[in-house]
């Protein structure tokens, strides 16, 4: 036995092993939150399948599952990105854990790379479940695959900014309740059940700007029309990434 097998290797961890660590532990911890599956699983599967077997809202021509499965795919990416996340973030801000971590060898920019990686994580976790729900209900999905990929990344990363912009500037339980609130207000009006033909033209010009209702339109324009690439939706969804992502950057607090 060599004189160095027991040397000391004081020093960090190489960054891609510590942010696979952290994206590890969030993934945990939100998995774990009895309020986070709430949101992120049970609402959304308990809406695709009430409301895809019971004729409550007019959806139009064709099966009600093959307008709704779209919708609640963007209400699972706003739940998980948004909501979920700013509420976590709020009150790890408030208990002084992102002042800890920040002080620890992972870099600010690793752990909030670790966040949206844990985030993406939960999604896969989602889609996969609600894809099967909305099969076993007779769902008949069209389009290009790398559409519907294209959304869901650029519809994460607008609501993972507003999120954490929000998370970063707000007390935990003002975060806690605007989250929960905004969450209400975008399941109503923000194309996800109700289509938003149903408002009123001034009302659904507005409504059509919002990210949730630009991922749930161009979902729904892929997976139930076949339409090609939806530029516009992406363009919208990629405007509110960018003020989002870039608010929170500038804006976000750590203590």
């Amino acid at each position: 036995m060599s004189s160095g097998t027991y040397t000391p290797r004081p020093g960090a961890a190489p960054l891609p092993r510590m942010i696979a660590a952290q994206t590890a532990l969030e993934t945990r911890m939100l998995l774990r939150n009895g309020e986070q599956l709430l949101l992120t699983v049970i609402i959304p599967s308990l809406l695709l399948v009430l409301f895809g077997t019971v004729d409550i809202i007019d959806t139009g021509e064709g099966d009600a599952v093959d307008f709704l499965a779209p919708g609640v795919l963007a209400l699972a990416v706003m739940s998980t990105a948004f909501t979920g996340q700013a509420i976590a973030t709020g009150f790890e801000r408030r208990y002084g854990v992102l002042k800890r971590l920040g002080a620890s060898p992972l870099p600010r920019w690793a752990l909030m790379c670790a966040k949206t990686l844990s985030v993406l994580v939960t999604e896969v976790l989602q889609v996969a479940l609600l894809t099967a729900i909305a099969f076993g209900l007779g769902w008949s999905p069209h389009g290009n695959p790398l559409s519907v990929l294209l959304l869901l990344l650029l519809g994460t990363a607008a609501f993972s900014g507003l999120g954490l912009l929000m998370a970063g500037t707000l007390k935990a339980e003002a975060t806690l309740a605007a989250a929960n609130l905004v969450f209400l207000l975008l399941l109503v009006g923000g194309g996800v059940i109700v289509p938003l033909d149903k408002f009123p033209d001034a009302v659904r010009s507005v409504l059509g700007l919002l990210p949730i209702s630009a991922l749930s339109d161009g979902l729904r324009d892929v997976l139930q029309h076949g339409a090609g690439v939806p530029w516009g939706n992406l363009g919208i969804l990629a405007v509110w990434a960018v003020l989002g992502l870039g608010a929170a950057a500038r804006f976000f607090r750590w203590e």
